[in-house]
């Protein structure tokens, strides 16, 4: 069950309607399943349409993430390590993320989406490498339409029921996950080819 004061965030932020999802994104207090998961019983309620839901939700998930590039890009490594422990980014999750980055190239900022922990995280190594902003953007947007339209989908299907989206949603986040990690090596396989020919 959710605590009181996440469903009060979330009846505040249903009253804002589509910049409630934008906003709810962006700040990221709130998982971003649950979010989308309740624009989507919003949806089914009639209260909002699908278009501009799934519009809020890019723009909510672009910013969110622009942030952390942001941060990292003009602060650098010494910002992050002294305030990322306010974003809910720790130290290890800055050395993972960077490994990543590193290792797989820019490409894996689409992947790394799906991938718990991992998935926020992933701005921040490309921002301390000034990753060019747009492919960043790019990458971030094609990643963030398919996970919206599926938890939105998924709290539209459940209606009043949305709430129990975390065991509704077990299979279908598994089944991405799985998804991202082949799409990763299958882009890592690619590079490695291109590199010996």
């Amino acid at each position: 069950m959710l605590s009181q004061v996440v469903n009060d965030v979330l009846l505040y932020l249903a009253d804002l309607g589509y910049f409630g999802i934008a906003l709810g994104l962006m700040i990221e207090i709130i998982p971003s399943e649950i979010v989308l998961s309740y624009g989507g019983f919003m949806i089914s309620q009639g209260t909002i349409g699908w278009p501009l839901a799934i519009v809020a939700a890019v723009i909510g998930g672009l910013f969110s993430q622009l942030f952390l590039y942001w941060f990292a890009r003009y602060g650098g490594r010494p910002l992050i390590l002294k305030y990322g422990k306010y974003l809910l980014i720790t130290e290890h999750h800055l050395d993972l993320a960077e490994r990543w980055f590193v290792k797989y190239g820019q490409g894996v900022i689409f992947g790394a989406r799906f991938i718990p922990v991992v998935r926020h995280a992933i701005s921040i190594p490309a921002g301390l490498a000034k990753m060019d902003q747009t492919k960043f953007s790019v990458y971030t947007i094609l990643a963030i339409i398919p996970w919206s339209i599926l938890f939105l989908y998924l709290g539209d299907t459940l209606g009043t029921n949305w709430r129990s989206i975390k065991e509704v949603a077990a299979p279908y986040t598994n089944g991405v996950l799985i998804a991202a990690v082949v799409m990763i090596i299958v882009y890592v396989a690619l590079k490695k080819r291109q590199r010996t020919t």
